[in-house]
């Protein structure tokens, strides 16, 4: 019962992990995500290529969970020949994730039921993935 329990826990918390795009532009060939450079300010002169929407996995909240979600921006990015990353913002998003466990009565014979709620969150990162022509 606890393997199934601690299994059960794990797949919750794996989370769907997700990146999402919407073409504004031309793509080009893809090139090594290491490449692309993310930008809080846009540089001089770009064209849009898409714009990104990417969640990390469900975790506690943590900066490596925003880590992950801006690297999979860029992972996007790259795919889609972009060079940078324009991002435009990272928020929290989720609800706790609870397991619950029953129990019943046979004749004499009586169980418990055990409960646990975990607060869980993933983080999403939104951006413009661009092709920077002048910095």
């Amino acid at each position: 019962m606890r393997r199934l329990l601690v299994a059960l826990l794990v797949l919750l918390l794996a989370g769907c992990a997700s990146t999402h795009h919407v073409m504004l532009g031309q793509t080009r060939p893809a090139i090594d995500p290491a490449q692309v450079k993310v930008y809080q300010v846009p540089p001089k002169r770009y064209e849009e290529v898409a714009r990104l929407d990417a969640k990390s996995a469900v975790g506690f909240g943590t900066q490596g969970q925003i880590n992950a979600a801006i690297d999979r921006l860029a992972r996007e990015a790259a795919k889609l020949g972009a060079n940078g990353v324009i991002l435009l913002g990272v928020d929290q998003t989720g609800s706790p994730v609870s397991l619950g466990v029953g129990g019943g009565t046979y004749g004499r014979h009586s169980g418990a039921s055990v409960g646990l709620g975990i607060p869980t969150a993933q983080q999403r990162a939104e951006g413009i993935a661009i092709y920077v022509i002048e910095e």
